[in-house]
């Protein structure tokens, strides 16, 4: 596998690799490194587009370092909600340059795991707190992967480099505060700095987009409850039917628009 194309947002210290075997991957670059790609043979194929990459500066290598622990589909075969891709967008300057192992994107592939009845499959990338590579991120996986739900974690603070907030209002058409309210609401049973959180969530063509907290506890704290309600708003979107575990999340939807199995087996 090698790079034949390399995309740089202006402004930024990160590029887009596209490579022979059309993966896309979103890394460090600087001018005049020679790359080489790595692939991890414990991979499977439908993963490599979007995975966590750690740069290797003195072998000059990119060599994917994946929490295989974490899961990347799932769902009940049988279900009767639709097939649905989803999103997960780690935003941090620290997790996408290998100094530690991001544990707040497999905090939220876990989520799905024991949630979802649906069938499921998700994108996962680790990306750098820069308002552009964020914003082309979530452009990417909205509008040419698929996703119905991107959800990124990281980057909502006051702190200078905290721009999550702001690049998902710049790309989605809609906003809907009424998640973040709700999320600040739940963390501030836990912490008084609840407050600092500027988490918001929107709306891009079909894809719902929501910022989460960056860590894995306040992940779960919130987003177990916050989730209620987001199997009905993609469904308003003319997103999938996505069907929820009741015992772990129970989804509400208004009884007309709940779906039984006659129908979606019509």
């Amino acid at each position: 596998t090698v790079v034949r194309e390399v995309v740089q947002s202006e402004g930024t210290t990160s590029c887009w690799f596209y490579t022979t075997s059309n993966d896309c991957l979103l890394l460090p670059w600087s001018p005049g490194l020679s790359i080489s790609l790595a692939l991890h043979p414990s991979l499977l194929p439908q993963h490599l587009p979007y995975q966590q990459l750690i740069y290797h500066s003195a072998q000059h290598s990119l060599v994917p370092e994946s929490p295989m622990s974490a899961p990347f589909s799932g769902g009940n075969p049988a279900s009767i909600g639709d097939p649905a891709i989803f999103g997960v967008i780690t935003v941090s300057d620290r997790a996408s340059q290998g100094v530690y192992e991001d544990l707040s994107g497999p905090a939220i592939l876990q989520f799905f795991q024991e949630a979802i009845d649906s069938p499921w499959s998700a994108k996962y990338v680790v990306i750098p707190d820069e308002q552009p590579v964020i914003e082309e991120t979530i452009k990417r996986l909205a509008d040419q992967e698929g996703c119905c739900l991107l959800v990124t974690t990281g980057g909502t603070g006051p702190a200078p480099r905290d721009v999550t907030p702001e690049a998902t209002e710049a790309v989605c058409s809609r906003m809907l505060p009424g998640y973040g309210e709700q999320m600040r609401a739940i963390s501030l049973k836990y912490v008084p700095t609840a407050v600092l959180s500027r988490q918001t969530a929107g709306v891009r063509n079909k894809t719902l987009v929501i910022n989460l907290p960056g860590k894995p506890k306040s992940i779960r704290e919130t987003f177990d409850e916050v989730f209620k309600s987001i199997p009905y708003c993609i469904q308003l979107m003319g997103g999938p039917y996505i069907e929820t575990v009741a015992t772990v999340v129970p989804a509400f939807r208004p009884p007309a628009d709940k779906r039984n199995l006659a129908q979606s087996q019509a």
